[in-house]
């Protein structure tokens, strides 16, 4: 019965990994390998199990005691994604992201590239690779109006976006699971990870300023530019970056979980939000005579514009993950790969249970998450291993899976937007602009390598 639990989620990664080819949304298959799974280890009254980091075995538990165990963690990640969503869609009411294009003074195409690199880097850190893909590449289309050009920088911008959210907590959903499943902290994270990911995209980018389409300037006309920025748009614009900013802190000083904060920083976000927008209606009251009304509250409309299916998604995939870790399909995988891959270095041979863990399998991994998707990824390897908090490890997990999926464009969230948005083809990006993601992955991989000795 164990094999049928392994077959049913290796059908349902598939399905995953080819939703284009056939035309269903991800979640579908997401949801169902969840609730399968689950149905074969409670009715195949299969053996659950709960590892044991400290002496690195397996524990038999209770079915209902281990579910719920694993719908408290799933949910903390559920809560926190989507009190993060709401707070930028409440800046994206007020048009805040506008405040954005008064950083760009430049008409130069090699300025212009590292301005837009540099943003995303940044700003990925505070408010997600994806979003920060979808604001920049929008003010990209307001100053740039060569597609052709367009291409070449949202190209840049994928790879600093990526870059971006893994060394932050809240900037790659995949980080964020590392970090509220206690694998990583924020100071040891940023740390270990800031100088590898900046060289992912320093490096890809002065490689591509001396490519020929980014040489000589842009024409735009700057009070287009400045268009767009509403009344209170910049002020909710950096206190929603300040509230998800504040989480960590938060954390820090209370040790409470990343969602509690992240509760704490939307309630501050929509008080303003309301109080700016006159909206004279609770945010918690649903009846028939607020439906009018709501349509003039922010928060109601940035509820209404959260991706359920990504929450649902997440879900899914997290659940499933979860009933290959109950049933130890994981726990004896990690050992097979220990046994069985090559070691590269000795640092990452020491681990808690003293079982050896190579640098090849997370580059692989990282390889593999331009492939599939990288939530996946990170929770098997969360279930996979059982290191201490803040071991090399996991800071390697968190580069490899964040910046890996650069490579090919349908290997991040951050990709897939932007292939859609500029109707990007696979293979010219594959052709052009993959070789300076590998080029940068490497570097920042080798860099990790190299300051984890120190």
């Amino acid at each position: 019965m164990e094999s049928l639990v392994i077959l049913i989620f290796v059908l349902g990664y598939l399905a995953i990994t080819l939703e284009h080819n056939l035309k269903i949304d991800k979640l579908i298959p997401a949801l169902a390998m969840m609730a399968v799974s689950w149905a074969i280890i409670s009715l195949g009254h299969l053996d659950v199990f709960e590892v044991d980091a400290a002496l690195h075995k397996l524990i038999p538990v209770h079915i209902e005691e281990i579910l719920l165990h694993h719908l408290g963690k799933t949910a903390e990640i559920l809560t926190f994604l989507i009190g993060a969503m709401t707070i930028v869609e409440i800046i994206d009411y007020f048009n805040g992201f506008a405040t954005i294009k008064s950083f760009i003074r430049t008409k130069s195409k090699v300025r212009l590239l590292w301005v837009f690199s540099l943003l995303a880097f940044f700003l990925s850190a505070i408010i997600d690779n994806l979003t920060a893909t979808i604001v920049l590449i929008t003010i990209l289309r307001k100053i740039m109006k060569s597609r052709e050009d367009r291409i070449w920088f949202a190209g840049l911008i994928i790879i600093a976006a990526n870059s971006g959210g893994a060394w932050s907590p809240i900037g790659d959903v995949t980080t964020t699971m590392l970090w509220i499943a206690k694998k990583v902290t924020t100071s040891r994270l940023v740390e270990h990870l800031f100088i590898p990911s900046l060289l992912s995209i320093v490096i890809p980018v002065l490689i591509a300023s001396r490519m020929k389409p980014f040489k000589g300037n842009i024409s735009f006309d700057e009070d287009e530019v400045e268009d767009g920025v509403t009344k209170h748009g910049k002020t909710m614009f950096y206190l929603g970056l300040s509230a998800i900013m504040f989480v960590p802190v938060f954390k820090t000083i209370t040790h409470l979980p990343p969602y509690i904060g992240m509760m704490l920083s939307l309630s501050v976000v929509a008080i303003f939000a309301e109080i700016y927008s006159a909206a004279k209606i609770s945010i918690s009251e649903v009846s028939q005579e607020s439906d009018a009304e709501a349509h003039y509250s922010p928060v109601h409309k940035a509820l209404s514009r959260i991706e359920m299916p990504s929450i649902l998604f997440f879900l899914g995939i997290l659940m499933a993950v979860a009933a290959m870790e109950s049933i130890g399909a994981l726990f004896h995988f990690a050992g097979y790969l220990s046994e069985n891959v090559p070691m590269l270095g000795t640092e990452m041979a020491e681990t808690a249970g003293g079982v050896p863990v190579s640098d090849l399998v997370v580059l692989i991994l990282g390889v593999a998450s331009a492939v599939i998707d990288n939530v996946p990824l990170v929770a098997a390897s969360i279930g996979m291993f059982s290191e201490p908090l803040d071991h090399e490890l996991w800071h390697f997990v968190a580069y490899a899976a964040g910046t890996g999926g650069s490579m090919l464009i349908i290997g991040s969230a951050a990709g897939v937007v932007a292939m859609g948005m500029e109707k990007i083809n696979f293979f010219w990006y594959l052709k052009k602009i993959t070789p300076l993601a590998v080029i940068g992955y490497l570097i920042g991989a080798v860099a990790f390598m190299f300051f984890r000795m120190f």
